[in-house]
């Protein structure tokens, strides 16, 4: 298996094409993109990669671990591939790793899709990494993988999707990093906060939120946009359904509009 600075990597699409990296959530995986991934190689030389201490990529996380660092991961791994600037495709935790590594290293990010991310983390989320993690802690690993459709998906879709789910949940247990992985990368995601610097925050940026995400409020990305500085050129959408993992559940709709904006197209007025 392909590894370079720790971490487990796929490229796809055409070798001239501009390099576009896809950054998954709290899981970490780069299968989480396989529902969008077509699409977005037939535009981009796409580079998937597992997250530290996920999937197939190296285990060990330091004491103290924060997002910061998880982008110095992504530029680690662009530097050993040879790519000099690079889009950046983020659900969630990987949303918060393309705004890191956007101000750690402005010229080497190109467009920056941040999906159901923030900038400082809302009580709502707290709360529901509250629940997750007394879960994890007093019922084990299977109570929270169990749980974990719960906030990703709309109740509409887990059930006329019920055997994709539990299929999902199998291959979860088989991955699971363990629960001391889990709890510091939730502590990483809790303690990001970079409220107070979007304004330097220099690649445009696409915030797409949905309205029915259980885990993260719409609002978190109405106020990544309100503070980006007025040249950056970031814009929001909101998608009326989708859940937290909106470019799985509404995929067509997801793949209509992203994919073209991170060309440079106008985006549509609205999704429905």
């Amino acid at each position: 298996m392909p590894h370079a600075a720790g971490l487990y990597y796929e490229w796809h699409g055409p070798e001239e094409g501009e390099v576009l990296i896809l950054s998954a959530g709290l899981g970490g995986s780069a299968t989480y993109w396989a529902p969008n991934l077509d699409v977005l190689a037939a535009r981009f030389r796409v580079l998937l990669y597992d997250h530290r201490g996920t999937g197939r990529s190296e285990r060990a996380l330091p004491d103290g671990l924060t997002v910061e660092d998880m982008a110095g991961d992504l530029l680690a791994l662009m530097n050993e591939l040879g790519v000099a600037r690079a889009h950046v495709l983020g659900h969630a935790l990987g949303g918060l790793i393309g705004m890191a590594a956007a101000l750690a290293a402005p010229e080497r990010i190109g467009r920056l899709v941040v999906i159901n991310g923030w900038a400082r983390l809302e009580p709502h989320t707290a709360r529901c990494f509250d629940t997750r993690l007394s879960l994890l802690r007093d019922s084990g690993p299977e109570a929270f993988i169990r749980a974990q459709p719960i906030f990703l998906y709309p109740a509409n879709w887990m059930e006329l999707n019920a055997e994709a789910v539990e299929a999902e949940a199998a291959a979860q247990r088989g991955h699971f990093p363990g629960a001391e992985t889990v709890e510091r990368r939730i502590a990483a995601v809790r303690g990001f906060d970079v409220q107070d610097r979007l304004g330097e925050i220099a690649s445009p940026l696409l915030a797409v939120s949905t309205g029915d995400d259980i885990l993260v409020p719409s609002i978190a990305s109405s106020r990544i946009v309100d503070r980006l500085s007025p040249g950056n050129g970031g814009t929001e959408v909101i998608m009326q359904w989708g859940g937290h993992a909106c470019n799985v559940t509404a995929a067509e709709d997801f793949n209509d509009f992203v994919p073209a904006w991170l060309a440079g197209e106008p985006l549509l007025e609205e999704q429905d």
